[in-house]
């Protein structure tokens, strides 16, 4: 150990009787990373479905969008009604300003956004067709066909654009 520690300078590095500097160590390690990915892509190959997911999501960002975090989730923070065996999940998204209370059912979904007033709604379900709804000037919609697996809410009122976060259905 003693010897190792006499050839390197402080940081690691060899002297003048050593093989490498910083700018080789950038090398190699940029080098090994490549190598890795490539042995990593041959043995471990990322599914096709789950790389086209990726990149819908990835092309599904919106930069200006605000983020409407779940503030109430009926299977967690609801008290179970007596006799209703299938009750619907009830849903609270809070961004600033905007409210969206969200009801999913079998039949589908059912919603109103606070402060009221139109918006259009588009139901993100990873890469399946997105179901596009409307806000009427109550701030109330539908959808037929309820989420199946993670989804999430893009709603456009005016000039703003708020995504709700991602759940599973």
């Amino acid at each position: 150990m003693s010897d190792l520690n006499d050839e390197r300078g402080e940081h690691g590095e060899y002297d003048e009787h050593g093989a490498h500097d910083e700018r080789d160590q950038e090398l190699y390690d940029g080098l090994l990373e490549e190598e890795l990915r490539q042995a990593a892509a041959i043995l471990d190959p990322v599914p096709a479905g789950l790389r086209r997911t990726a990149v819908d999501a990835f092309a599904l960002r919106d930069l200006d969008a605000r983020v409407a975090e779940l503030t109430f989730d009926s299977l967690v923070d609801g008290i179970p009604v007596r006799g209703e065996t299938d009750p619907p999940r009830m849903l609270t998204f809070q961004s600033d300003g905007v409210t969206v209370d969200v009801e999913v059912t079998a039949e589908g979904l059912i919603g109103q956004l606070l402060p009221p007033g139109p918006a259009g709604i588009e139901v993100l379900s990873g890469p399946r067709e997105h179901a596009r709804l409307m806000a009427d000037d109550m701030g109330r919609f539908t959808g037929e066909a309820p989420p199946a697996g993670p989804f999430a809410l893009r709603l456009r009122t005016g000039r703003e654009v708020v995504v709700t976060e991602w759940l599973r259905a």
